[in-house]
């Protein structure tokens, strides 16, 4: 899914790019300073949702996300995340905001919950369809999901750290900008899923059919389009002008917990 210029070509195009445009970034959260992330992707609502509730912070990093659930009246957060490092991140941060003792950061959930929320997960996670799977086991029977994440792959800068113009991640093939990202990282990452956080080349139609072949079913969808390209939206392309994808998912029927 990705590329047509490669080889020497590609790798020494991107090199005369200036490799500081990767280490800028195009997705590092500054369109969220000052504000609340959570709300801002999922609505004012999501504060009501949580509130007296067991919540899992699905993909929790550095505990952000779950110590802002916590302050605002969740009555368990549990941080979920493969990796150690920041899971101590994150009970450090708890314990310094004063909500430990409503937070556990755990690699797998001890317990079902009423709401799972998972913010820009789905386009990093390396096995999207198991994940989907390990949520409805950790859900309730009412619960419910709560999912936004974004940009997808076919978003102009849909290739994260490798948009470093819009498409460009579609332009160059994997192996030309690997190859350039290795002239300042050296983790020796040899594909998209291997560089940090991972990245799944994530499209809409692919979220799409992982769902209807899970356990879970939409009970809201919404493709929320590029605010410059809304009124353009009837007549693209759906992958290349949405910005991100929230929906709220809940388990299919007849399936168990």
């Amino acid at each position: 899914m990705s590329g047509i210029v490669g080889g020497r070509v590609g790798y020494e195009i991107l090199r005369r790019l200036n490799k500081s445009s990767a280490t800028a970034g195009w997705c590092d959260g500054s369109a969220y300073r000052g504000r609340s992330k959570l709300e801002a992707l999922l609505g004012p609502d999501i504060w009501s949702m949580i509130s007296g509730r067991a919540v899992i912070d699905f993909g929790c990093g550095d505990g952000d996300t779950a110590i802002e659930m916590a302050q605002h009246e969740a009555a368990l957060v549990i941080g979920v995340d493969i990796r150690q490092s920041a899971l101590a991140a994150a009970r450090s941060r708890a314990e310094r905001a004063g909500v430990a003792g409503r937070c556990i950061f755990a690699d797998a959930a001890p317990q079902p919950v009423d709401v799972i929320v998972s913010i820009d997960g789905f386009e990093h996670f390396d096995h999207p369809g198991d994940v989907l799977s390990i949520m409805r086991r950790s859900l309730k029977p009412s619960g419910r999901v709560l999912a936004a994440f974004g940009p997808t792959w076919f978003h102009p800068l849909g290739g994260h750290l490798f948009s470093i113009f819009p498409w460009a991640h579609l332009l160059f093939t994997e192996a030309a900008l690997l190859r350039w990202r290795a002239d300042f990282k050296s983790d020796g990452a040899t594909r998209f899923g291997e560089v940090e956080g991972g990245l799944n080349q994530m499209t809409i139609r692919r979220f799409v059919k992982l769902v209807e072949n899970s356990p879970l079913q939409f009970e809201r969808f919404e493709a929320v389009p590029i605010r410059r390209l809304r009124r353009f939206a009837s007549v693209l392309p759906r992958e290349m002008s949405t910005a991100i994808v929230r929906c709220a998912l809940i388990a299919r029927a007849g399936e168990g917990g």
